[in-house]
């Protein structure tokens, strides 16, 4: 057995989605999750800008004796993962993979939309792990930079998320998709809005969700399971606003978080 926990960071709140999986699937494992708040969004920064931020998150996350990390990120797992995974001594698990097996599998007329954020998009990372699983994919992609903002101010179904909902998916629609990967981890909080513009015909793919069932196939063979549940079995920690968090963090997992979050200094890791 392990008892080490279970790292997870993110920009901001979005991660918290993968960790309600996490949680679901493993509700003996203890968790840690960082929330990049005071940075987010990565999806509008430098390729060299999201690196030194992953290198921060990851050391973070190590500072904290975890035995695994999930980027719960879609922008660091397309923009930074496949150049830093090798350089630490625990295993590193992105979104992307996991989230263009699922895509691949469940189409039906192999047209596939990816939404993300303008790095995610940029890198072009979800396009080659389609290609590796289902070579007669098309693909049809939008980078959808306000949909961050959108979520970390609570506007999960209001008109003006619809507005915008329209506005970025209308050309990926009109190609005729039938599943489309919500590229960003804080997507799946757009689901409903997302949904009523695509269509009950379109299967919406959330790459935090796919991790999820990925860790259950990595962590039963490593014999990592955890065999300790205590009060302090999830953390949380951000590097701006505790309150903020608190209040829309509940959200995100559908449980409260409550006088479990700690504000750090992310510049000194």
């Amino acid at each position: 057995m392990d008892n080490r926990k279970i790292g997870v960071f993110d920009s901001g709140l979005g991660g918290l989605t993968a960790v309600k999986e996490i949680m679901s699937l493993f509700p003996d494992e203890s968790i840690v999750y960082f929330g990049d708040t005071g940075r987010v969004p990565y999806g509008t920064r430098s390729k060299e800008t999201i690196l030194k931020y992953t290198y921060d998150d990851i050391n973070f996350l190590l500072s904290c004796d975890v035995k695994m990390i999930v980027i719960a990120c879609g922008t660091a797992s397309s923009a930074a993962l496949p150049e830093i995974k090798t350089e630490f001594n625990v295993p590193i698990y992105g979104v992307v993979d996991s989230g263009a097996y699922e895509a691949a599998r469940v189409t039906k007329n192999n047209k596939i939309g990816i939404i993300g954020t303008t790095a995610t998009i940029k890198s072009g990372a979800y396009n080659k792990y389609l290609a590796e699983y289902n070579n007669k994919v098309q693909t049809f992609e939008k980078a959808c930079p306000l949909f961050v903002p959108l979520v970390e101010n609570g506007h999960f179904d209001t008109p003006v998320t619809k507005l915008v909902v329209e506005e970025y998916l209308k050309d990926i629609k009109d190609a005729g998709v039938d599943t489309l990967i919500l590229g960003c981890t804080h997507y799946p909080l757009l689901k409903s809005a997302i949904s009523k513009y695509m269509g009950d015909d379109v299967t919406l793919v959330s790459p935090g969700e796919e991790v999820a069932k990925f860790l259950r196939k990595k962590i039963t063979p490593l014999n990592a399971h955890s065999e300790i549940r205590d009060r302090d079995q999830y953390s949380y920690y951000v590097s701006d606003s505790i309150e903020n968090f608190e209040e829309l963090g509940g959200i995100f997992l559908e449980t409260k978080i409550n006088g479990k979050v700690n504000k750090i200094d992310i510049e000194k890791y």
